[in-house]
């Protein structure tokens, strides 16, 4: 397997086959990390997803929590919802019409170990002391990010290694394939 030079000092980790060569590709467009950043990359929708974790669900809770204006924070819960990050609940307060709450989804759920991730980052980023600290129910200890290998081994960074991912069709991908091979 091609692998990058490990004496690289701009190399963080070590990028293997394909990936090995950046200058071959580029990331534009298809990198998961990108991806992921169209969704939760700006701050404000940080934030409203900071303030679902902490339990706000009403707009009007949402906007005084974040300081967001009206008008951010309405185009950014949309775009959550959109993304599918969170959900609109109906609710209404006798004498008083519907109005929608909004409520994390599995998908919203599973950012909470990037969420632990940026407050300890944060955290540790300009000493200021105080805030919010996330502990272990059951211990009441500091909850610390941490990242794994499927296989459950914690990889620190000088262990991990990049690679391209092979693409992997959905079953509806197959489906459309193998129709338009028996079309041709």
């Amino acid at each position: 397997m091609e692998r990058a030079d490990l004496q690289d000092d701009e190399t963080v980790f070590t990028r293997t086959g394909e990936f090995a060569d950046r200058d071959a590709f580029t990331a534009a467009g298809w990198c998961a990390m990108e991806r992921s950043l169209e969704v939760v990359g700006t701050r404000s929708a940080m934030m409203l997803v900071r303030e679902a974790f902490y339990g706000g669900r009403r707009f009007d809770d949402l906007v005084r929590r974040t300081g967001l204006a009206e008008t951010v924070a309405s185009k950014r819960l949309r775009q959550l919802v959109a993304d599918g990050l969170m959900e609109r609940q109906p609710y209404r307060v006798p004498g008083a019409r519907t109005r929608h709450e909004y409520v994390l989804t599995d998908r919203g759920r599973a950012l909470f170990p990037l969420f632990v991730a940026l407050m300890n980052w944060g955290g540790q980023a300009d000493g200021v002391q105080g805030g919010v600290e996330l502990v272990h129910a059951d211990c009441g200890e500091l909850l610390v990010p941490a990242v794994r290998c499927e296989a459950g081994h914690d990889v620190p960074i000088d262990e991990a290694e990049a690679r391209l991912a092979r693409f992997h069709p959905t079953a509806d991908e197959q489906s459309r394939q193998v129709a338009q091979g028996r079309k041709r």
